[in-house]
């Protein structure tokens, strides 16, 4: 399951956004953030949450649990 955090960084990237501005979206300091996606720390789920809001997509997606990312429930 450790391959979400390059995906964090790529979600970021394709909203171009900056560390800084993501981290200030979840109140946190840059480097706190930095190490979320360069995997030395593991990411709270308080904060999962936040993310997959503010990239419109499921935290499944972000935790690399699937390659489908919209938000939107699938039916089995």
């Amino acid at each position: 399951m450790d391959n979400y955090y390059p995906r964090l960084k790529d979600l970021r990237e394709d909203h171009d956004l900056s560390q800084q501005q993501v981290a200030d979206y979840l109140n946190m300091k840059q480097p706190q953030y930095s190490r979320y996606e360069r995997g030395y720390r593991d990411i709270p789920t308080d904060v999962l949450i936040k993310l997959a809001k503010l990239y419109q997509t499921s935290t499944d997606y972000i935790l690399g649990l699937t390659n489908i990312p919209d938000a939107k429930p699938h039916k089995k």
